[in-house]
């Protein structure tokens, strides 16, 4: 599943949904967590549960209620029936909340008639102080289904009791050690980083400078909050057809030569960190 845009839609709102479906958004999350009421919840789940059952496009993504809500059970009891691509859960602060969905998920792939692992899972793993201080251990327990890890700056923000940016949209130095490791956590575990949604749809030139450091500091993707971001956020995170010419080189030289641990292109030593760079680049082209 390619995962440059991450499109958020309210699961209460159906022409939102419909909206976000028809974009070019890599996957669309529809939402029953922060844009939903209380007093919508259910209704939004069966809303959600309507729209998986009817969908024509692939990565379609659900963020169900957080772990500790009475909504969790629910929203899975009712979703995973219809197959989403990926779960999308908030608030994970920890490897057991990820063990957990883990085994809710198999129990309900099983009764449902999915093969196990079928649905995958997002973690937005930045949420809480306490998730980033679990961070080196979390993917132990549910690496085996989580797609991508997503940083989370807004909630973290509000836990710290801070603005999650600084005046030139700059992060305070908490807000950008928890992003740090967040990075290096995805790198560990082998799985994206998806960047935190930019705030404002209103400011593209705000959101194109938040991309162009998003991208050069390792991220693959970015959470998007209108379907205005979308175009520029899948140009940011698409390789130039430079890069992705070098890849291809790189990689059917080393197909051809399959016993060589070091070789020469262009003048340039390729060797392993190379060949990874190179197949990471084409996967991220599909």
């Amino acid at each position: 599943m390619k995962l440059r845009s991450l499109l958020f839609a309210p699961g209460d709102s159906a022409r939102k949904m419909e909206k976000a479906l028809a974009s070019a958004a890599d996957a669309v999350i529809l939402d029953l967590e922060d844009s939903v009421a209380a007093s919508q919840k259910l209704a939004a789940r069966a809303m959600v549960a309507d729209v998986l059952a009817a969908r024509d496009r692939p990565g379609v993504v659900v963020r169900i209620n957080a772990p500790e809500t009475a909504w969790y059970l629910s929203d899975l009891a009712e979703l995973v029936r219809h197959r989403p691509d990926a779960v999308m859960l908030p608030k994970c602060a920890s490897a057991a909340d990820l063990l957990a969905l883990d085994h809710h998920l198999a129990a309900l792939e099983t009764q449902a008639g999915l093969a196990l692992g079928a649905i995958r899972v997002l973690p937005i793993a930045t949420e809480t102080t306490a998730s980033v201080l679990a961070l080196p251990c979390m993917l132990a327990s549910g690496a085996g289904r989580v797609v991508a890890m997503c940083f989370g700056a807004e909630d973290l923000a509000a836990d710290l009791g801070m603005s999650p940016r600084l005046s030139g949209g700059a992060y305070p130095a908490p807000i950008a050690a928890s992003r740090a490791q967040l990075l290096l956590a995805a790198a560990s575990a082998g799985v994206p980083a998806i960047d935190t949604p930019y705030p404002d749809p209103r400011d593209p030139d705000g959101l194109a400078r938040e991309l162009g450091q998003a991208a050069s500091d390792g991220f693959t993707g970015k959470l998007c909050i209108h379907p205005d971001q979308v175009e520029t956020v899948n140009a940011a995170f698409t390789p130039n057809p430079v890069l992705v010419e070098w890849a291809r080189r790189v990689m059917a030289h080393a197909t051809a030569h399959p016993q060589a641990g070091v070789f020469t292109l262009d003048g340039q030593m390729i060797d392993r960190p190379h060949l990874r760079l190179a197949s990471s680049v084409l996967a991220r082209i599909g």
